[in-house]
């Protein structure tokens, strides 16, 4: 390893030196053994809470709840109290102190239909039915684990506040800030590491872990950027394990006691530290874990044309799971945005090796040797999503194959030190990945009957539909109770099919050999810049959408040939078309939109001022980005075309730059909104505006959503997505920008030259003010010719009449128009005059 490429943040040796002089450690140190650890392990957090009378409850209703769940009953029967059983829980889960009542009345509802599809419609009659049975059998028990073990891990939400730090600053610990890297841009590393930087706590050292020694030149440009900011680097001489081989490499050369880990487009807030190393002032706290927040739309989001309108996939994970996770002390580290406490790490040897999820697989190996993580529900990151419907593949397919690998190696419900809530919480997280085959045995399920006469559940009528709606609707209901503000209605389902064939792939090969795979870097820059079917990822499902649709095509023949049939007929085909829209959602995000801007755009109100010509007008923005913003400013304002924008950040962050005045749209409430396009920004102008859009924030837009689930309309936003994704897409438009200018014309028409006063002047046109008599020739001419010649500044140019006003008695305002026909001829001249007429304020 070269010394010259491993240089460190200026001041962090005489730091170091500083606190060795002081001889103290800023935070509590555990210099003890694994024997010594354990007997400091908190009690069971599930027993803790839960006093002797509680548990005695919770088995006298579980014994109680047996006959309701076994009772016999008349079909029509048991739709009456499924009808009545439905509309409790409607009314259950709009309350919220009624979600555990909910989520009782679904755990009855859904035992009770398990007890009947045992005992009354497993077919076993041949060898294929056989199969088909047990498959959608065993899918449906895998689902029916998943929830009851979601309620679980969701019975309560942590709702923390930071601690305060200590009053001394010499007290509070040495952070040090790891970007780890591999082949990323600079640009993209650049950002974080400037965020890190400018992070608010006075003890740190950034250090970018760079492990792209495969990419020379690109080291080379990191290093200088590195040098250019004042950013340490750390390389290795090999690539070892991956990301987690790069931080054990680092921890083993910085020293201190936590450390702030991020991803190289992870962009950190400035109080990122101040919000989290509090929590480490108790000892057997390891890790902090915060929210991953994306400031570009995921694939779904994009391709689907569904950002801002419904949660992103990451929300329900973020906002609820993590939170109840942190109910049970089993918060898990997300591989970035995360303080961990070095100590610690070191004492399980380091970031964990042996999967590629080595970030789950380190705070599950810290929880079983007795430490706590806290996760502090705030966003202090912004970072990439994945680009393209691929680059999401290959993340989710890593985060599948890793979860299997922990499940199959270090199985969470038999590893010695967890408690039992910890054991639940890991299982459910490590077997949510697993859905790939329950997802793709619901689709094939109505298809093998009506195509190939196999039949999954013997007997499929009525009686099997009310026993089912129950278990459906009061599930919907309890998760709406919890998920109404983070994870639509429908939306799990599309997803899980887009991602179905991948997950059960990797699953079953982590299984079968758990060591297998490769830790793979998620390509973060990717631009779409035109509208393509990703095919190659989308093959698989297109072959079940295929067998779905053909399935519905029979249903009709069904009908005729074999009358008798129609009840199952029909629940199998409503089954299918079902499926069919779910599957054509899923199978549009594989059709990548084009990026219709240069960078991405994020809705943030942001103070800014425009300044021309000795003045200035303030206002805010409604969204900006790196290459423009949408500024909002009391009145309408006249502006050249050319001005200047200072944006100021939540606290201390500045950036004035040059801008392009595009358009203009005045609004009914005396403001103007102006769109800007920033203009030859200096490297010193972009990072100022980096940290103002992405660093100096005190609570990102996202934080929380007040729209709600609404399941018909989500529904129906699912099913109309193949029209809504086939639009084509349009840039934004605005009212014309016109400049109120004073300056004589000429007309020409008929022969005739005219003199008239030009008031507004745009790249579209101009308005003029005539004298009445001639507003009435020029609107006869109009009638059988519309356009006019023009003489303005000696410019000479084609305009077109769009409107008079004839009013007597007062100059007539008359609209021109420039011909679209005629742009190319006539827009250096009409910009021209724009650049050079005096501008009337």
């Amino acid at each position: 390893m070269s010394t010259d490429s491993n240089k460190m943040p200026q001041g962090s040796q005489s730091r170091r030196a500083k606190m060795k002089a002081r001889g103290k450690s800023n935070l509590p140190k555990l210099n003890i053994g694994l024997k010594s650890i354990a007997s400091q392990r908190p009690s069971d957090p599930g027993l803790h809470r839960m006093s002797s009378q509680q548990i005695a409850l919770l088995v006298v209703m579980a014994v109680l709840n047996v006959p309701l769940i076994v009772a016999p009953l008349t079909v029509w029967q048991q739709a009456v109290a499924g009808i009545g059983l439905a509309a409790v829980g409607y009314w259950a889960s709009r309350i919220s102190t009624l979600r555990e009542f909910l989520v009782g009345l679904s755990t009855t509802c859904t035992l009770r239909y398990l007890y009947y599809r045992a005992t009354n419609t497993l077919n076993l009659d041949n060898p294929l039915n056989t199969a088909a049975s047990l498959m959608l059998f065993g899918a449906e028990l895998y689902a029916v684990l998943v929830l009851l073990l979601g309620y679980f891990q969701t019975i309560r939400l942590t709702a923390r506040r930071p601690p305060a730090l200590p009053l001394e600053v010499e007290d509070w610990p040495k952070v040090d800030v790891y970007i780890p890297t591999y082949n990323e841009a600079v640009e993209i590393v650049r950002k974080t590491a400037l965020g890190a930087l400018s992070v608010d706590y006075p003890n740190k050292a950034v250090y970018i872990l760079d492990d792209g020694r495969k990419f020379p030149e690109r080291r080379k440009q990191l290093l200088a950027m590195a040098e250019e900011i004042g950013c340490g680097v750390l390389t290795r001489d090999n690539n070892d394990h991956a990301k987690a081989g790069n931080i054990n490499a680092a921890l083993r050369r910085t020293d201190g006691d936590l450390v702030l880990i991020l991803d190289c487009d992870h962009i950190p807030t400035r109080n990122i530290l101040l919000n989290t190393v509090g929590f480490f002032q108790d000892p057997l706290v390891s890790l902090v874990q915060t929210p991953h927040w994306f400031y570009n739309p995921d694939p779904f989001e994009r391709n689907l044309l569904s950002a801002g309108r419904v949660p992103s996939v990451q929300e329900l994970f973020y906002k609820v799971v993590q939170r109840g996770n942190d109910f049970w002390n089993a918060a898990f580290f997300c591989g970035s945005a995360a303080v961990v406490r070095r100590a610690h790490l070191l004492l399980i040897g380091g970031i964990a090796i042996e999967t590629v999820t080595e970030d789950c697989h380190t705070s599950f190996r810290l929880h079983a040797i007795g430490y706590k993580t806290i996760y502090y529900d705030q966003i202090m990151v912004a970072g990439l999503a994945p680009e393209t419907f691929a680059s999401y593949v290959s993340q989710q397919m890593r985060w599948a194959r890793g979860m299997a690998q922990i499940l199959r190696l270090e199985n969470p419900l038999f590893k010695t030190g967890l408690t039992i809530p910890q054991r639940l919480c890991y299982f459910s997280a490590m077997l949510h990945f697993f859905y790939g085959i329950p997802r793709l045995a619901f689709a094939i399920a109505p298809v093998l009957f009506l195509l190939f006469r196999i039949e999954p559940i013997r007997g499929i009528s009525f009686e099997t539909v009310v026993y089912a709606l129950p278990h459906i609707l009061l599930g919907s209901y309890a998760n709406y109770a919890l998920y109404k503000h983070v994870r639509y209605s429908f939306w799990s389902e599309v997803y899980e099919f887009a991602m179905s064939f991948y997950t059960a792939a990797v699953t079953t090969a982590a299984l079968i050999n758990p060591r297998a795979g490769a830790f793979n870097v998620t390509a973060k820059g990717i631009s779409v810049t035109e509208r393509n079917f990703d095919w190659g990822s989308a093959r698989p499902l297109l072959a079940v959408t295929g067998l779905v649709f053909i399935s519905l095509l029979v249903f009709p023949v069904w009908l005729f040939l074999a009358p008798e049939y129609w009840e199952a007929v029909t629940i199998n085909a409503v089954w299918c078309a079902y499926n069919l829209i779910l599957l054509v959602c899923a199978l549009l995000a594989s059709l990548e939109q084009p990026q219709l801007r240069n960078s991405h755009r994020l809705r943030r109100q942001i103070s800014a001022r425009i300044f021309s010509g000795g003045r200035h007008w303030s206002g805010e923005t409604v969204d900006i980005s790196e290459s423009g913003a949408k500024v909002v400013v009391s009145g309408w304002p006249v502006l050249p075309k050319r001005i200047e924008v200072e944006l100021q950040g939540d606290s201390i962050s500045q950036a004035r730059i040059p801008a392009v005045v595009l358009r203009s749209t005045p609004g009914a409430d005396d403001t103007c909104t102006f769109a800007l396009q920033f203009l030859d920004l200096t490297q010193s102008q972009q990072d100022n505006l980096g940290l103002v859009i992405y660093s100096d924030t005190q609570l990102w837009y996202s934080q929380n959503r007040e729209q709600a689930d609404d399941p018909v309309n989500s529904f129906w936003f699912i099913t109309n997505s193949l029209l809504r994704s086939l639009r084509q897409p349009k840039a934004a438009k605005g009212a014309p920008l016109r400049r109120s200018v004073q300056a004589k014309a000429m007309l020409y028409w008929e022969g005739q030259l005219h003199t008239a006063e030009v008031t507004s002047l745009g790249l579209d046109g101009l308005d003029l003010a005539l004298e009445p008599q001639i507003v009435k020739q020029l609107h006869q001419h109009w009638k059988t010719n519309p356009l006019i010649g023009l003489e303005l500044q000696n410019q000479r140019l084609v305009a077109q009449i769009r409107g008079a006003d004839l009013a007597n008695g007062r100059p007539n305002r008359v609209q021109l128009v420039f011909p679209s026909q005629l742009e190319r001829q006539q827009r250096s001249k009409v910009q021209n005059l724009l650049d050079n007429l005096p501008v009337l304020v």
